[in-house]
């Protein structure tokens, strides 16, 4: 695909008087690659990922060196040496060890002298066992980068969306510009022969001045069909971006795909509401975003409720003289060279736990009515894109079968008018006629597109 993309720009880029064909899919794919958006949300998942890393940060070992000496006036008070790695573990209990070198005359009583070893474990019985912050922050973290997943689905989504109904605009601006500049031709060729019947005597006065009124109304509706023409591909442009992250103007060599105008709008399938409808949602990046967000809150609450569980976390350490472990676990836990712990802790009211769960409750109740809301608004979303589907299908059907009869009528005109039984004016009135009917059938086409993509970003499909 990259490959692709390159050779496009770089046929793009090359072009003089050749003309190059752009499809909507090779903009989509060159939006896809390069638009700044599309960058900046590649971006925030990587932030996401990167705040996840940091949250699994919280079970990294970690290993402790520290050294303590006081000497006062001659007399070595105390050295104190000491080695420690705490390893955490998923499960709430942390696992500990290390050595020990305490000397000195005044050393602190309560440690042991000379070298020693320790291991132990810390367990929190009550509060911290089944779940804790640290593992809250990872799983939320986890659900966090899939909602900066979802969140670049949906930027993508909309984005594609905007882009192809410039596209589509560009399009329809393109065939009406085509459309009156082969009428500026026929209108000047018509003066000419107007003017040249009536300087030799076959034409009255009047009628060069009503070609000439013809041409000059054309020639201004043909000026403002080159301006919505240039302002359309301009506005296209500012969807092309290089892969150096430059802006890319769209040379005006570079056409859209003519194809569209010739391929029956029966041709193109329609997709099936009951699907659109099943798909949207299931994978619609705003649900998929609101249920992850729900998944969050549950997580919240889950964290919550431990706050109101009693703290009660108990340790115990196996000692040993000297840089080893001798104690086996055969041993009796209480016997010799051990070391335990016990701490409890309750607020009384609790009245702050109790506030954070209510209000983490309120929260998740709160994304569940956010969660139907969404779903009914995408659901109508895609019924009302659907109808405008069927109805533009349908007005293109009508407004085609009318241009084929406005044609008909101006070539009748015609035909009467060079043998003499029609009149000019009746000519040009035909003429208009046929010119304002390609004009809206052009437009009703490009709406059509438009609505095929529009249902695809109803339903978040579009990327």
């Amino acid at each position: 695909m990259y490959k692709l993309i390159i050779c496009l720009f770089a046929c793009l880029s090359t072009l003089h008087a050749q003309e190059k064909y752009l499809s909507l899919e090779d903009a989509n794919a060159i939006i896809r690659n390069y638009h700044p958006v599309v960058r900046q949300a590649k971006l925030e998942v990587a932030q996401a990922d990167a705040a996840l890393q940091a949250a699994r940060g919280l079970f990294d070992p970690s290993f402790y060196n520290t050294l303590e000496q006081k000497t006062f006036n001659g007399t070595d008070y105390f050295n104190y040496n000491s080695q420690t790695l705490k390893i955490p573990t998923w499960f709430g209990v942390d696992i500990k060890a290390g050595l020990e070198n305490n000397t000195g005359l005044r050393t602190d009583p309560s440690l042991t002298t000379d070298k020693s070893t320790y291991v132990g474990i810390s367990i929190p019985v009550l509060k911290g066992l089944l779940f804790d912050k640290r593992r809250a922050a990872v799983q939320q973290g986890k659900l966090f980068v899939r909602m900066s997943q979802q969140e670049q689905r949906l930027m993508i989504n909309e984005l594609l969306l905007e882009a192809s109904m410039t596209y589509w605009k560009w399009a329809a601006a393109h065939r009406v510009n085509a459309v009156l500049s082969k009428a500026l031709t026929v209108s000047e060729n018509r003066y000419n022969l107007v003017r040249k019947s009536w300087l030799s005597g076959d034409r009255a006065a009047i009628d060069t001045v009503e070609a000439m009124a013809q041409l000059q109304a054309v020639q201004v509706m043909q000026s403002q069909a080159g301006y919505e023409l240039q302002k359309a591909r301009l506005m296209l442009g500012n969807f092309m971006w290089t892969p150096e992250s430059k802006p890319y103007d769209l040379p005006e060599e570079v056409l859209p795909d003519t194809s569209w105008m010739a391929v029956p709008v029966k041709a193109y399938p329609v997709p099936v509401l009951d699907d659109m409808l099943k798909l949207a949602l299931e994978t619609h990046p705003k649900l998929m975003n609101t249920q992850l967000k729900g998944d969050v809150l549950t997580i919240e609450k889950r964290a919550k409720f431990q706050s109101l569980l009693p703290k009660f976390d108990i340790s115990y350490n196996f000692l040993n003289k000297g840089y080893g472990l001798n104690k086996t676990f055969s041993q009796p836990l209480f016997e010799n060279n051990y070391k335990y712990g016990a701490q409890f802790a309750l607020p009384l009211f609790q009245r702050e736990a109790r506030g954070d769960y209510r209000l983490a409750k309120l929260k998740l109740q709160d994304n569940l009515l956010e969660l139907d809301k969404l779903k009914l608004e995408i659901g109508n979303k895609v019924k009302a894109v659907y109808a405008e589907i069927l109805a533009m299908q349908q007005q293109v059907l009508f407004m085609q079968q009318n241009t084929l009869n406005q044609q008909l009528l101006l070539q009748a005109e015609e035909t009467k008018f060079n043998l003499g039984e029609s009149s000019l004016f009746l000519v040009n009135a035909r003429e208009n006629k046929l010119l304002e009917t390609e004009q809206k059938y052009a437009e009703l086409r490009s709406k059509f597109f438009i609505s095929l993509q529009a249902i695809q970003a109803a339903a978040g499909t579009l990327r």
